[in-house]
């Protein structure tokens, strides 16, 4: 396992760190995006890093790309990273060249599985951002379709809020949020037929779309990862609970136990518990491609 990088530091200038990515300005129309081995939980940058998160975060990511642009563009730029850095192989792996796009203000979440913030709305209003399901369905059950609920796209430290189609169709647009809507909806389904075929259930998952410079739909930041979805391994799941996933949930489930309010400074991580997170993470990509 190589060494964590928990902060890249290159000679270009720095546009933004987020949560995991580190972005940098290469020109007027290109960024450079490392995925670092950070990760966050409950919106809060934890101060141990995962080994190799990173280039397992970029290598789906860029599987998914490629297996979604006969639905929609992707942001990926055909630029080679050495033209721009020396000793780009340090983090090739774990670093992409992208087109500079407009983001969308909101991020479009697919659902096709009642779990996490979902279930909490349903067990409340019987309802998931505006949508009526039907009663009396369980815990981590199958919805009869997938659906789709946006959500806002908050700052750094700030919670994303779930919101109905009415709001996004305020925020961006009735033409552009329908796009947003019907892509979202066929890539889910199509990575979810694929997934079944490797015995990975997507419950859900996020997605971030931008607009080039021709104001055309364009998908970014990442795809179909531990960190955007929600990986259930076929093998382990049943109605009524809460599955065991590839994702940081492993984290969280630790986090609870402590005596931590959930806002900075996070806690260290014990070795074990990054130990078995690496091994999440490694896990859904293999099975994955």
């Amino acid at each position: 396992m190589s060494h964590p990088l928990f902060e890249s530091q290159l000679s270009l200038p720095l546009k933004q760190r987020g949560k995991v990515r580190d972005i940098y300005t290469l020109d007027e129309k290109h960024l450079l995006i490392v995925a670092t081995d950070r990760i966050s939980a409950f919106d809060v940058i934890l101060p141990t890093p995962i080994p190799n998160k990173g280039k397992i975060l970029t290598n789906l990511s860029n599987f998914w790309f490629d297996f979604t642009q006969s639905v929609i563009p992707n942001h990926l730029a055909s630029l080679d990273l050495n033209q721009f850095i020396k000793n780009a192989d340090l983090i090739k792996q774990r670093a992409i060249v992208v087109k500079k796009l407009k983001p969308l203000a909101v991020e479009a979440v697919v659902r096709g599985y009642l779990a996490g913030s979902g279930w909490k709305d349903y067990q409340k209003t019987g309802n998931i951002c505006g949508i009526k399901l039907p009663s009396g369905l369980q815990q981590a059950e199958q919805l009869p379709e997938p659906i789709y609920t946006p959500s806002t796209k908050a700052e750094l430290g700030q919670h994303d809020e779930n919101i109905d189609f009415a709001v996004t169709c305020s925020l961006i647009g009735t033409k552009l949020a329908e796009q947003v809507r019907d892509v979202s909806l066929k890539i889910y389904q199509l990575a979810r037929n694929y997934a079944s075929k490797r015995g990975i259930i997507i419950a859900d998952t996020k997605f971030e779309f931008g607009l080039d410079e021709n104001d055309q739909l364009v998908l970014m930041d990442e795809v179909l990862t531990p960190d955007s979805s929600r990986f259930w391994p076929m093998t382990q799941y049943r109605t009524g609970i809460s599955p065991p996933s590839f994702d940081k949930q492993f984290i969280r489930d630790y986090l609870e136990t402590l005596d931590w309010n959930k806002t900075p400074p996070a806690p260290v991580l014990p070795q074990n518990i990054v130990a078995k997170t690496a091994e999440k993470y490694q896990e859904a990509q293999q099975q994955l491609i």
